[in-house]
C-alpha cells in the first residue's frame, strides 16, 4: 500500500483533489495495483497554522504528496506556502508539461516540458527597504542549483530520447546572474552529445512560444522566468486548468496543479479539476504505475475530445462532479 500525503488546500483545491484522488483510486483498482493509504492534512487558510507542523512531519515520512492550489495574500500576509516548501526540502525542479489535448489556435502538435529553477532567483524572496521610496530585491543564482535544474532537464530529455533542449535567460542584461545560469546550463550540455543546446532570451523566448510553440521539446530557465512562461504556455493548450505541475528533489515528490485556489467559485461545483487529475497521471508515473497513468491519461484525453463533456470553461456544461463522472465511465470502458 502506498502512503501519501494529501493536501487539500484553499478555495476550489478540496474540489479538485477529491475528484483527482477518487481518479487515482480508480485507475490502480482498474490495474489491480496497491492502494494509497491517504494521509489528509491541511494548510493555508483552512489550517489552524499556515503550515502546520504536522503536515511537515507527514511529508518527511511520506516523500510524496498530492497538493491543491493554496491562497496567498498579494502584498502583505504570510509568504506563499508553496515557496516555503520547495526552499524548506529544496525541491529544486518544478516540473510542468505542456501538451496539446483538446483543440484550439493552433494546428500544429503542441507538447513540451518546462523546467523551472525552484529555489532561488528573485523568488528566495529577499527584500529590503532602502528607504520608505526605494525597495531593493536581491536575485540570487548559483552554480550548484543552475548545474542542478541543467542537468534535470537533459537527463529528462535523454530518458525520452529528445534531441533538444532550450535554456532561457536574460543574460544580454543581467550578465552576472543570469550569465551564470547560462554558463552553468551550458557546462551540463557537454555531457549529452547527442542533445543540442538552444539559448533564447526570455522576451524573445515569450514571442516564439506564440508564433512556433511546436518547436519547442525541453525548456530550462529561472524561477521567475519559468512562471512566467508556463503560465504563457498553458494559454496555448486551453489554459492553468489543464496544465499539471511537480515539484521535485532526489527523494521528495509534491504534485500539484498549476492554477491558483479560485476563491470566487470555490464550493459551486464549477472548478475544472483536469490539472490536478493529470497532476495526479504524473504521481502515478513516479510510482512506477505506468498502465495506471496511462489509462487515466487516455480517459481525460477521450473525455475532453466529447465537447458536451467538457467543463464549462472549456465549452461544456458539465460541473466539476458530474465532469468526474464522465472520467470514471471513460476509464471504465478502456
Amino acid at each position: 500500500m502506498y502512503q501519501i500525503t494529501l493536501i487539500p488546500g484553499d478555495g476550489i483545491g478540496p474540489e479538485v483533489t477529491a475528484s483527482a484522488k477518487a481518479l487515482i483510486e480508480a485507475a490502480l483498482e482498474k490495474h489491480q495495483s496497491p492502494k494509497i493509504a491517504w494521509d489528509i492534512q491541511n494548510a493555508g487558510q483552512t489550517a489552524e497554522t499556515i503550515l502546520p507542523d504536522v503536515l511537515l512531519n507527514s511529508l518527511e515520512k511520506n516523500k510524496i504528496a498530492l497538493k491543491g492550489p493554496i491562497t496567498t495574500p498579494i502584498g502583505k500576509g504570510f509568504k506563499s506556502i508553496n515557496v516555503q516548501l520547495r526552499q524548506k526540502y529544496g525541491l529544486y525542479a518544478n516540473v510542468r508539461p505542456v501538451k496539446k489535448i483538446i483543440e484550439g489556435r493552433y494546428d500544429e502538435n503542441i507538447d513540451f516540458v518546462i523546467f523551472r529553477e525552484n529555489t532561488e532567483g528573485l523568488y528566495a524572496g529577499v527584500e529590503r527597504v532602502d528607504s520608505p521610496d526605494r525597495i531593493i530585491a536581491e536575485k540570487i543564482t548559483t552554480r550548484q542549483a543552475s548545474e542542478r535544474i541543467g542537468r534535470a532537464a537533459f537527463d529528462y530529455a535523454h530518458k525520452l530520447g529528445l534531441n533538444k533542449v532550450t535554456v532561457v535567460h536574460k543574460a544580454n542584461i543581467l550578465k552576472q546572474c543570469d550569465g551564470l545560469f547560462l554558463e552553468s546550463v551550458t557546462k551540463v550540455s557537454k555531457d549529452y552529445p547527442d542533445i543540442d543546446l538552444e539559448a533564447v532570451i526570455v522576451d524573445n523566448m515569450a514571442m516564439q512560444l506564440v508564433m512556433t510553440p511546436s518547436k519547442y521539446q525541453v525548456i530550462v530557465t529561472t524561477n521567475l522566468y519559468g512562471d512566467i512562461l508556463s503560465d504563457l504556455s498553458a494559454g496555448l493548450v486551453g489554459g492553468l486548468g489543464l496544465v499539471p505541475g511537480a515539484n521535485l528533489n532526489d527523494d521528495m515528490a509534491v504534485f500539484e496543479p498549476v492554477h491558483g485556489s479560485a476563491p470566487d467559485i470555490a464550493g459551486q461545483d464549477l472548478a475544472n479539476p483536469t490539472a490536478c487529475i493529470l497532476s495526479g497521471v504524473m504521481l502515478l508515473e513516479h510510482l512506477g504505475e505506468i498502465e495506471a497513468a496511462h489509462s487515466l491519461y487516455q480517459a481525460v484525453v477521450d473525455t475532453l475530445n466529447t465537447p458536451s463533456k467538457r467543463t464549462k470553461d472549456l465549452g461544456g456544461t458539465l460541473g466539476t462532479k458530474a465532469y468526474t463522472e464522465a472520467i470514471l465511465e471513460s476509464l471504465g470502458s478502456l
